[in-house]
């Protein structure tokens, strides 16, 4: 279980919060996807892989929701920052692209890979069978679930029958892992969990510090920045549990998700990939090998 996590910028980014209430738009200091690109060079053999028609193009297209800190977020000036934004073009820099990043809502992104019309998804996208329809994982972190709760109070995400549990809409936590937790309540003859769902993760965190909520369920690196981004306001609640690989997505069968795979394997071999996880401290879920579908194959 991956449950701790040490977040650059805590400090400056705590002094920027109001009311209490959480800010994502607060931008960190790990640097731009600009500048994280710039750093990163070309590679050919990954490059050579790129279907002809994004290759004549000259840019990747990148589907994101810039609105769960630290992975997609964005800066003051509306730019998405994060470490999976960087992650994003640094495959595009591998590839010899330029990253243009189309900022779409959470549960258009698939089906704009799908319809051509972004080349790939990177907005944490956690494996599920039915999303697998549709497009090709290429897995590159294992992240968990992490619950959080107000501080002070005890919540159990196993014993959370009859509790309003927060979720971003269309994460995993809002499609799969509530519902399920709420239909074994059900099965057991206890109430239901109350699923609470928002936009955007800084709505989720806010619910919990308001106390609108009892508990929030999100992925592990994105709950424990928003504990950490709220100061004393938010507490671990229980453990990480769940873990699971996410994929930038491409277009089911398409040629670019064996140039995503080198691109990423490609920065994972020289050093980049773990550069950019050490500065947003998230190291933890790094892996050695970038695979495709591992979620369908393991």
């Amino acid at each position: 279980m991956r449950a701790r996590y040490v977040f650059p910028a805590l400090a400056a980014v705590a002094a920027l919060m109001l009311t209490g209430c959480v800010d994502n738009s607060t931008p960190a200091e790990s640097g731009s996807p600009e500048g994280s690109a710039a750093a990163i060079t070309k590679d050919d053999a990954a490059a050579a892989l790129v279907p002809a028609a994004v290759a004549d193009r000259g840019t990747l297209l990148i589907g994101t929701e810039p609105t769960y800190a630290p992975n997609e977020f964005k800066n003051e000036a509306g730019d998405p920052i994060g470490w999976d934004i960087e992650l994003a073009a640094g495959i595009a820099a591998k590839l010899g692209l330029t990253p243009t990043f189309q900022v779409a809502k959470f549960d258009n992104i698939i089906p704009s890979v799908a319809g051509a019309k972004a080349d790939i998804g990177a907005s944490s996208f956690t494996y599920t069978p039915e999303r697998a329809e549709q497009v090709d994982f290429v897995n590159y972190y294992n992240a968990g679930i992490q619950w959080a709760s107000a501080t002070g109070t005890d919540v159990d995400p196993d014993n959370a029958c009859g509790l309003k549990v927060a979720v971003q809409t269309a994460t995993f936590e809002d499609t799969d892992e509530v519902p399920a937790k709420s239909e074994a309540c059900v099965a057991a003859g206890k109430p239901p969990i109350d699923k609470l769902k928002f936009d955007t993760q800084a709505d989720v965190a806010n619910a919990v510090v308001l106390g609108q909520a009892d508990a929030l369920s999100a992925d592990s690196p994105v709950s424990l920045y928003a504990i950490a981004q709220t100061g004393d306001k938010l507490q671990p609640a229980g453990d990480t549990f769940d873990e699971a690989p996410y994929g930038m997505v491409v277009a089911k069968g398409s040629e670019l998700t064996a140039a995503v795979q080198a691109a990423l394997q490609s920065m994972v071999d020289d050093g980049s990939y773990t550069a950019i996880l050490d500065a947003w401290g998230v190291t933890d879920g790094g892996v050695d090998e970038i695979t495709i579908n591992a979620a369908a194959n393991g």
